[in-house]
């Protein structure tokens, strides 16, 4: 790609994105520069990725084509304030944090400006992110080809209508953290039964990232494939009916309302 990321802030998921992009050779390091809070930091990035660095915010939102928000929620204002003499005529500027909409980039901008709105998740870290995304009027077919192009090089992607992108923290990106309480779960489930820690966790790990890809690679209704699972009389189906006793259905969807409810708040 013969363009320029920048990243204002590079904590986790910014170190993750940037990391997935060098691996996947969609940009090469001198065509990265990142601002950090402290020198500490910058020298850490600079040092492990061969990529420019500064403390500088404006001297990223100079150099960047494609510059990436990396900074909490409340900080957007704050920022956007700081670089909107320097952001270049056709940089797309690409939000990660939750509940900063367009409209609110739009503004602190104080002019035409192309946004995307995107939200990352963890498991972004080891190549395997999701990431949703929605878009303004000013971007283009080759601006979403590009952004794409970046996003996917660290997992996969999904366009939707700005409307829906308060959902999406409940569904992709927190819901990795419930996930991982499933898996510590199953996991305990395993040592209660004599099966070693270690092995328990890889054990139950690997059920459910396999059982994610039967999803995504048979493009199966999730219903059909537990049916599959599930012979009559058999110990899976008492399972089965013992989590729908305990109402594990339902206490997902509460999870999930008060994830939404709570990101809706954030863009208030």
């Amino acid at each position: 790609m013969n363009k320029k990321i920048g990243f204002i802030g590079c904590g986790k998921m910014g170190e993750a994105m940037l990391e997935g992009m060098l691996l996947a050779e969609v940009i090469s390091p001198e065509g990265i520069m990142v601002s950090t809070a402290s020198a500490e930091t910058k020298t850490k990035i600079t040092t492990k990725y061969n990529v420019k660095g500064t403390l500088d915010n404006k001297e990223v939102a100079g150099f960047a084509d494609f510059l990436f928000l990396g900074i909490q929620p409340a900080m957007h204002k704050q920022v956007l304030e700081e670089v909107k003499n320097h952001v270049k005529e056709d940089t797309v500027i690409i939000t990660m944090a939750a509940g900063i909409t367009v409209s609110l980039v739009e503004k602190s901008l104080e002019k035409r400006v192309k946004v995307v709105r995107t939200m990352p998740n963890t498991p972004s870290l080891v190549g395997e992110g999701m990431t949703a995304m929605c878009i303004n009027d000013e971007i283009t077919d080759a601006d979403i080809e590009g952004v794409t192009a970046l996003l996917n090089s660290f997992g996969k992607t999904e366009i939707l209508h700005e409307d829906l992108m308060d959902a999406v923290p409940a569904i992709s990106g927190s819901s990795p953290a419930y996930v991982y309480m499933f898996i510590e779960a199953l996991a305990d489930g395993g040592v209660r039964d004599g099966i070693p820690r270690k092995q328990a966790y890889r054990m139950a790990a690997q059920a459910v990232m396999g059982a994610a890809k039967m999803v995504l690679e048979t493009e199966r209704h999730p219903a059909a494939l537990k049916d599959d699972v599930c012979t009559p009389g058999g110990s899976t189906i008492s399972a089965v009916a013992s989590l729908e006793e305990n109402q594990l259905r339902s206490s997902i969807l509460q999870a999930m309302k008060a994830c939404t409810d709570k990101t809706k708040g954030f863009s208030k």
